[in-house]
């Protein structure tokens, strides 16, 4: 391959990958069928189910209405639990987290003119952007709180104080019949994880039976203008569904596939979760627990359709006089690489990479340690350029000497040229005749650009993936490496480099249809990357730049070679 189509290659399977990623999100991997048991356990619980569909029925026999679950008149109230980087609201009508902060993401950078922004918010009781951790416990034997019945508590705005490793907040549901519910939430410090537990005490005359359940439900996200789909990184991180099993491992659902495709699984030691860029909710079951996991659309019909993915628990007995405890966890929080794996297995690869996972996550990997270094994230992205670099050195030193012979030949291309003009079956016998006995390789530029292009997408992947570069400063003006230069500096330094690339390249040979789109390129990926994260192009600048230099050096020693056997 010629060294002048290089910059065309590059554009071109670039373009290759956005049509893939698009693609993918129709017609990926789907999520695998539903065992038999998996469905009859399901549809024990979806044949009783309550006429609002966003609640559960039980699977306990002998079933009879469950009309003390149906919500009371009378609204809730907002109680808060937070810890040093996490504020939940609580709605005590249901007692479900209807609103999260992440205290330690501001929601927009910080600048001078707003040095305090507010916190991110994941979980959200707007309606526009609805999304909420719901559980509860159903029975078709007696009385149960599910997501909409109504609890109590004597507290208000619960903080961990210096000194105290948890925090709790309780609520409690009684009824007439002498069951009661009390269910706990509990924060530790500096921690993402709640821990629920539904303490059931059974204060009737009968014995209780019954099953807990936790869902996510929400609102998803606009579809976005067709320039935002292709150049905010966004936009091509995985939102929907998501959930891990031992057997299956890592398994996904897009919001547009709900309807199609619906989740009805029974899974022992796995999670279920929503996901969104930088972020995602997900409720943990216990490990030893055979769970059912579904999904179901809130009325469909609707101008905001909810989408919902619930665990469904085992069966709860508990006798006269008795007590039993129902438990699960939830993460609330960022996509952070190291840390995950340790709350549950699979959970880390909420950092969807997909078939880039084997190239990504070593990137990310040596990206941290870069930064552990540097303190900068642009800075740490810099180095890494100058370690790919040095790694594939003789790789690119070989393609660039190529390059530079092939632009000593280009008078020699040029005159074949015009002794064949539009024979271009002769001319190429010709040229390859030339590069022979002038014992250059026009395929030496092959090998760096087949290995490098899978780095470059695969870092695309980290720095769109990565929450640390989530509103991390470089320098100056660069307030956010994820965000689009607010200058246009670099997409234009990027411009420059690329031109000047462009002159050193050899042009010979190439036909005016080529050559007037290699004219255009940079200025079309100039305007392309205005558009792109700060991070990207930042690599990408750095990148040419260490090219340009090495071309420059080696066309300069090539030179004085010349110069050097021409005068001995």
């Amino acid at each position: 391959m010629n060294q002048t189509r290089t910059l065309l290659f590059f554009a071109l399977m670039f373009v290759a990958y956005l049509l893939w990623t698009e693609w993918e999100k129709d017609y990926g991997p789907q999520p695998v069928a539903p065992t038999p048991a998996a469905q009859t356990d399901a549809a024990a619980g979806a044949g009783k189910a309550n006429a609002d569909n966003s609640v559960p029925g039980s699977t306990a026999p002998a079933a009879v209405p469950n009309e003390t679950a149906a919500p009371a008149d009378g609204k809730g109230e907002l109680v808060t639990l937070s810890n040093d980087v996490l504020r939940l609201t609580i709605d005590t009508r249901g007692g479900s987290i209807v609103r999260s902060e992440l205290l330690a993401y501001p929601r927009d950078p910080v600048t001078k003119k707003d040095p305090n922004p507010p916190p991110a918010r994941l979980l959200n009781d707007d309606p526009a952007h609805f999304f909420a951790a719901q559980n509860g416990l159903v029975s078709s034997t007696g009385a149960a709180p599910d997501h909409r019945a109504l609890f109590h508590t004597d507290q208000t705005n619960v903080t961990l104080a210096d000194g105290q490793k948890t925090a709790s907040i309780d609520l409690t549901w009684t009824d007439p019949s002498g069951v009661k519910v009390v269910k706990r939430y509990t924060l530790n410090r500096t921690n993402y994880v709640v821990d629920l537990d539904q303490r059931i005490e059974n204060g009737s005359a009968a014995a209780w039976t019954g099953n807990a359940y936790q869902q996510l439900q929400r609102v998803p996200a606009p579809k976005a203008s067709w320039l935002k789909a292709y150049t905010d990184p966004e936009q091509h991180s995985f939102f929907g569904a998501a959930w891990y099993s031992p057997d299956n491992k890592f398994e996904s659902l897009h919001f547009d596939d709900f309807a199609k495709k619906p989740l009805n699984r029974q899974i022992t030691g796995g999670w279920i979760s929503m996901l969104q860029h930088y972020f995602f909710v997900a409720w943990i079951p216990p490990a030893d627990q055979g769970v059912t996991y579904s999904s179901n659309i809130v009325d469909p019909n609707s101008a905001t359709p909810r989408y919902l993915v619930r665990a469904f628990g085992p069966a709860i007995q508990v006798a006269p006089g008795q007590s039993a405890d129902s438990v699960a966890r939830l993460y609330v929080g960022p996509k952070l690489q190291g840390t995950l794996d340790v709350i549950a297995p699979g959970l880390e690869l909420t950092s969807n990479y997909g078939w880039l996972t084997i190239i990504a996550q070593p990137l990310h990997w040596l990206l941290s340690k870069l930064h552990a270094i540097s303190g900068n994230w642009g800075v740490a992205i810099i180095l890494l350029v100058l370690l790919i670099k040095a790694a594939l050195f003789k790789l690119t030193d070989a393609q660039f000497r190529s390059g530079a012979r092939m632009r000593k030949l280009q008078p020699r291309v040029a005159a074949l040229k015009e002794r064949y003009g539009d024979d271009r079956m002769k001319m190429q016998q010709a040229m390859m005749e030339l590069y022979k006995k002038e014992k250059v390789n026009p395929m030496a530029g092959c090998l760096p650009i087949l290995i490098t292009f899978p780095i470059f997408i695969g870092l695309l992947r980290v720095l769109s993936e990565s929450i640390e570069l989530r509103q991390a400063p470089f320098f100056g003006w660069i307030h956010d490496l994820s965000a689009p230069d607010p200058l246009y500096v670099l997409p234009v330094l990027y411009f420059l480099v690329t031109l000047l690339t462009q002159r050193m390249m050899p042009t010979a040979g190439m036909d005016p249809t080529q050559a007037k789109m290699m004219k255009v390129m940079p200025l079309i990926f100039g305007v392309f990357f205005a558009f792109f994260p700060a991070g990207l192009v930042l690599y990408w600048t750095v990148n040419g730049a260490t090219s340009l230099l090495q071309q420059w050096w080696i066309n300069r020693s090539v030179d004085k070679a010349d110069l050097k056997a021409k005068t001995a």
